[in-house]
């Protein structure tokens, strides 16, 4: 499915509407350039969650647990792994296997241990349709 977006309104409200009907063991890729939205999109899936407190990536922790929401959130942003076994001592495998969801940001980086059944999706800006939109992809995987 595609979505267009024109504002950052609409991107939370589209995450917040994924984040709606979430379920337990789901995994969601989270791929796109920096400054797309990815973070804004995170909060609102979190939102959907019925998560409340504050949302922000987790870059330099690499993994946010959120636990408040109806099913735990864990935010995964792999942008500065130096290699895949760093995943290995953060315990990835609770997390894609337990009962929460998982949001991964840059997932293209982590490929190779992704479960078989992810739902991707991606963000993209064409500047051409003005400084707000964004054109977002998601496919489920299977």
């Amino acid at each position: 499915m595609v979505w267009e977006t024109n504002g950052p309104e609409e991107t939370f409200a589209l995450g917040k509407e994924l984040g709606q009907k979430a379920k337990a063991g789901d995994v969601y890729c989270l791929n796109g350039d920096l400054g797309v939205g990815k973070t804004v999109f995170t909060q609102g899936f979190a939102s959907g969650l019925g998560i409340e407190g504050p949302v922000n990536s987790p870059t330099f922790t690499i993994l946010q647990e959120y636990e408040d929401g109806r099913l735990p959130l864990y935010h995964f942003d792999v942008y500065r792994i130096g290699d895949v076994e760093e995943m290995d001592e953060i315990g990835y495998e609770d997390c894609f296997y337990g009962e929460g969801v998982c949001l991964i940001e840059w997932s293209n980086l982590i490929e190779e241990i992704l479960p078989e059944k992810v739902t991707s999706i991606g963000i993209e800006k064409d500047l051409s349709k003005g400084f707000d939109y964004r054109r977002i992809v998601v496919e489920e995987r299977i």
